[in-house]
């Protein structure tokens, strides 16, 4: 009996100590608009970034336009191709993709890719043996094993597509056919993608080589993979990735401090919004001094109903600080981006919620483009308009069910 104390009892502990971690309460000296340059130097120097100047960007909304340009950029490759995902399934997405590295790497042209062993398990043998035949070299991020068990709940969440160290894919989905097509009688998510040329797809191309070099030891070298890198457009980027090797990652810093310092509007289109107490209290003190503040979710057609549930326990504390919440009605959506004040639109895999800000390992290119903002403000706004604005009123009315089951899923605040 002792003996079986103990087991639980260390069970019990290790469940903790993997899942959950103390709250950092975030908050910053003094607000910087972000169109100062202030803003600008303290951001490259606490997120350990550089601003790079003169690129070049490309908005793809939904699967069926980023898969297809994906595809054509692979097919156009002479050098080399490096992908990065979290998820890939088995499917006619996941073919349209592999089909085209596999006659990619069968000409010559060097495919490596990055898959996460926890989200990629339905890629199949028979899928990663064809690519593996055709001279594809395929490694899985933290792989199931006893000497990785304290690692075991970070996993590379990063979808990121680079092809001859020139142009580059990144955004919030990853290869299964629910990006791409109704699948079980359930629409098509929404998601949306950037293409990117210009001299930020070198730091693009330095996050995949970070994951491979821990995957498989290669350092990756040559102008196969570093080309020279030339102005090509007019955009500002500056590369956010996160790595769980301390708790207080870049990309948490860059969404506080976007949102501390904005003086007009926050738009936040995220799939799983579990926001930290800190950043809900820094959405409602942008609210309170006149920022519209607007955050976009899923609606019913959530893939992740317990953390729906988790997330719409926030409402009320949000809806009474002045942020408005809407839930988007046709289909799953799961953008990741912000917008602030017109100025600054972020893109990526971060979701407002602690596995990414604390856990995963992540990618968001912060833009600088009017342009480049407008386009994904366009999108929020079409999003917005086949959305239900949450009340207080509507809160109050929603199901018994989730008043009874909504309390129980607080555990997800600090682990999902």
């Amino acid at each position: 009996m002792g003996w079986t104390i103990i087991g639980l009892a260390f069970v019990v502990w290790l469940v903790l100590v993997l899942l959950f971690t103390p709250r950092i309460d975030y908050h910053v000296t003094s607000p910087l608009r972000p169109d100062s340059d202030d803003f600008l130097r303290v951001l490259e120097s606490t997120c350990q970034a550089a601003v790079h100047r003169n690129n070049q960007v490309a908005v793809f909304t939904n699967g069926a336009q980023f898969y297809p340009a994906m595809r054509d950029a692979i097919a156009a490759a002479t050098a080399s191709v490096n992908l990065e995902a979290y998820i890939v399934q088995r499917g006619e997405a996941a073919t349209m993709l592999v089909d085209v590295l596999v006659e990619r790497a069968r000409a010559g042209v060097e495919v490596r890719l990055v898959l996460d062993a926890i989200g990629s398990a339905g890629a199949g043998r028979d899928t990663v043996g064809r690519l593996r035949e055709a001279g594809c070299s395929v490694s899985f991020y933290q792989p199931i094993t006893w000497y990785r068990l304290h690692r075991l709940n970070n996993r590379t969440h990063r979808e990121l597509l680079v092809i001859d160290g020139r142009v580059a894919f990144t955004g919030g989905a990853g290869v299964a056919d629910w990006w791409l097509k109704p699948v079980h009688g359930r629409p098509a998510w929404r998601d949306t993608m950037v293409r990117l040329e210009g001299p930020v797809v070198a730091a693009l191309q330095g996050v995949f080589a970070e994951n491979w070099l821990e995957c498989c030891g290669e350092i990756l070298t040559g102008p196969r993979h570093w080309p020279a890198l030339t102005a090509i457009g007019e955009a500002e980027a500056l590369l956010v990735k996160s790595s769980p090797s301390d708790r207080a990652t870049a990309s948490r810093v860059a969404f506080q401090m976007l949102v501390e310092g904005s003086a007009a509007t926050v738009d936040i289109s995220t799939p799983y919004f579990l926001p930290d107490r800190a950043f809900r209290r820094a959405l409602v003190r942008a609210a309170q001094r006149g920022v519209q503040v607007r955050v976009l979710v899923p609606g019913p057609h959530s893939d992740q109903r317990l953390v729906r549930l988790a997330s719409r326990r926030m409402y009320p504390e949000l809806l009474r600080g002045g942020v408005r919440v809407f839930e988007y009605r046709p289909a799953m959506t799961h953008v990741k981006a912000m917008m602030v004040d017109h100025t600054w639109a972020v893109i990526g895999t971060t979701n407002v919620d602690n596995r990414s800000f604390e856990h995963n390992d992540e990618v968001n290119v912060a833009l600088r483009e009017p342009a480049v903002t407008r386009r994904l403000s366009d999108d929020f706004e079409a999003d917005l308009a086949a959305s239900d604005e949450m009340t207080a009123d509507l809160w109050r009315a929603r199901p018994l069910l989730e008043k009874v089951v909504g309390p129980l899923c607080w555990v997800l605040e600090r682990q999902q």
